[in-house]
This record gives C-alpha cells, structure tokens and sequence, in this order.
C-alpha cells in the first residue's frame, strides 16, 4: 500500500505528489503550518487524504504548543483549526475531520483533562482517523467489486486512489478489489486537466498495482465509449449533497453526461464523511478556484498567449440524474438518494455508536436501481 501520509512523533510526513510519477519525495511537515500549506499547494490532495492531514496537522501543532493552561492552549486549538478550514474549500471530509477533532479536544477539557492528555488524545484520535479512512476503503472496494462484471474495462477521472486517502483508494480501491477476486480488469485513465492527476497519478498507481492501464487525454472519453471500450466509469467525490449531486474534480460532470448517453453506468466512491447532509444539492456547493497559472503553463512551459483570462475551477458537479450508484462503506445508495444517503449515514452513526468500526461487515445495497454491473437505460 502506498505511504500517501503517515505520522511521525515530530513531523506528519507525506509523499510530494506534485513531483510525481517522476521521483517520490517525501515533505515532512514539523509545523501545523507546514501541514496546511502541504495540503493548499496540492503536496497531498484527495478529499480523504486532506481531512487525515488536517487531523494530524491539528494534533502536531498541539503537541508543538507552549501553552501552560488550558485556556490559552484552547485558543491556540482553534486557531490551528482555522488555519486548516482555510486550505481547500470544497472537500467536505476537511471539515468532518476538523469536527472529530474539536469533539476530542471538548471532551478531553470537559473531563478536566491536562494540556499533556489533551495532546495523547488528539494524537490518538489522528491516528484513528487514518486507520478508520484505511478500513473504510477497503470495505468500499469489496462493496463496489460487486459492481463490475468478471471482465470490464472501466473508465475513471482525476486520482481517487491510495494516493487521495490514507491507503488502498476509494475508486481505485473498488478497482483493487476486482483485481483482488480474480476478474479481468483494464482501466482507462482520463487525464485529468489541469493538474494530470490521472495522468501522472492514476496511472502511476495502476502500473505498479501491475493493472493494464491506458491514459487517455479528456476529450477522448465521448468517442471511447462510442467504439464501445468502456463498460463502466467509476469515480471519487470531493462532496456528495443529501440529493445524490457529487462534487468531484473538473471534468467529471462531462463524463457523467457522456455515460448516461451512451448507456453506461456512472458509479461514484466516497466514504461517508464525503456526505454532507447539510448542503440540499450541489448548487450550494462551494467550488474552489485555483491559480490560473496551472492552466497557462506545463512545467516552465507556457500554454496561452499572454492577455488571454483564464477560468481554473478545481471541481464541477455532477447532478443525481447522471449517477448510477453511490458506493460507500456501508453500503450502495441508489436513487432516491435523499433516502438511500440518509440510510447509510444512519447506519454509520450506529455503527459508530455502538463501537464498530465504520468500515463493518458488508451491508446489502439500499435503494433502487438497475442490477449490479448492468447498462443504465
């Protein structure tokens, strides 16, 4: 399994993602700082892997901290808390895993807790944060194996792999597990403009999964599934709104159009802290902007003319109507998804409350919709 990010007791340290599939370099964060910065200039990204860098940022600063008593350490907390909201607006599992985090820290002060405590626990509950998103992987991958048929050749957008949570993947982890039963899996890698994460990162992965793999550049998806090479498209989400709409990486929306054209089923892989319940669609979905300079350059190379404006939205959103299933670690939600979701987020909650991990025993599908594997009409 890939080491996206792992706790050290005097740094969070993480695999540069910017550098790859050239040279893996690691970055060690020593600073909440650092940890935030890692997480806004893409060094880790991924809407998993961003809320277990938030956790662990949070937890290194305080372990940093040179506050006495706990009122001013409670103030430094939320600062460092702040400072990691800030970072990337979109991906929803950033705030979830900010609210475990001052769910640990009000209960721990509340017990009458030591700043020294305050800082085991905060530690611990990091760590807990990566092994949970780890387990829920796997058990999102071994629901949406379920999915795809002993041969397909599946086409996946942007990087929803290990290397976007703390292990395993949650598309690439339901690919994984295909591979894992035994079926015959090729996948095509959309390449993922602006930032090449599919191109420099999924495929990177699949290759040393030794996963037959082919990139192919964005506009290529339409004509690909014309020529009937695609039997089913499976992606990650940054946020999912309680109506089944998904806000993932720029380019997915066009995919989803183009699958439900063509018949193909639209699968879309997140763990439940990617759900928020909260947001009634996709129209309140903050999307982040980014530097235009990702879109006028390569490298040191430049693309676009000078004086030409650019747009670089990071995400788009894919409505509910284009998605097939939504396969979570709980289970699979199908249309209608203001029920299915609110299902499953239960489930977890009990789950939760009752001392199971969230990433339990495998759980039936909830909804309705066409049979595992089937062309969507």
């Amino acid at each position: 399994m890939l080491p996206t990010i792992e706790w050290r007791s005097d740094a969070v340290v993480m695999i540069d993602q910017r550098k790859l599939p050239v040279s893996e370099v690691y970055v060690f964060c020593k600073t909440a700082q650092q940890v935030a910065t890692a997480i806004k200039t893409m060094v880790i990204r991924g809407a998993p892997a961003i809320g277990v860098a938030a956790a662990m940022g949070i937890a290194l600063g305080m372990r940093r901290s040179k506050a006495t008593g706990t009122k001013q350490f409670a103030t430094e907390f939320q600062k460092i808390c702040d400072l990691m909201a800030a970072t990337r607006p979109t991906a929803v599992n950033l705030f979830w895993a900010i609210e475990r985090m001052k769910k640990t820290f009000a209960d721990a002060a509340q017990g009458g807790c030591s700043v020294d405590e305050i800082t085991q626990r905060l530690e611990d509950e990091a760590r807990r944060i990566h092994d949970g998103d780890v387990q829920s992987c796997r058990a999102m991958g071994a629901h949406g194996a379920t999915l795809v048929p002993d041969t397909a050749r599946i086409l996946t957008h942007c990087n929803a792999g290990a290397l976007a949570t703390a292990g395993y993947g949650t598309a690439l982890g339901v690919i994984r597990a295909a591979v894992e039963q035994g079926k015959t899996i090729a996948v095509l890698a959309g390449e993922t403009r602006p930032f090449l994460q599919g191109a420099r990162l999924t495929a990177w992965e699949l290759v040393k999964d030794g996963i037959d793999t082919t990139v192919i550049t964005d506009n290529m998806a339409g004509s690909m599934m014309r020529l009937g090479d695609v039997d089913l498209v499976v992606v990650g989400a940054d946020r999912i709104a309680a109506n089944g709409d998904v806000a993932n990486k720029i380019g997915t929306y066009g995919v989803a159009v183009l699958a439900k054209e063509h018949g193909i089923p639209f699968y879309v892989a997140a763990p439940l802290s990617t759900i928020d319940l909260n947001t009634p669609d996709g129209s309140r979905i903050p999307i982040e902007e980014r530097h235009d300079r990702e879109v006028t350059h390569v490298g040191p190379n430049r693309l676009t003319p000078e004086g030409a404006r650019i747009r670089n939205p990071a995400f788009d959103v894919t409505p509910s109507k284009y998605v097939t299933a939504i396969i979570t670690e709980r289970g699979i939600a199908r249309a209608p998804y203001e029920e299915s979701l609110a299902a499953l987020m239960m489930s977890g909650q009990r789950a939760a409350g009752s001392g199971q991990p969230a990433a339990g025993s495998r759980q039936p599908a909830v909804g309705s919709g066409r049979p595992a594997g089937g062309r969507q009409q």
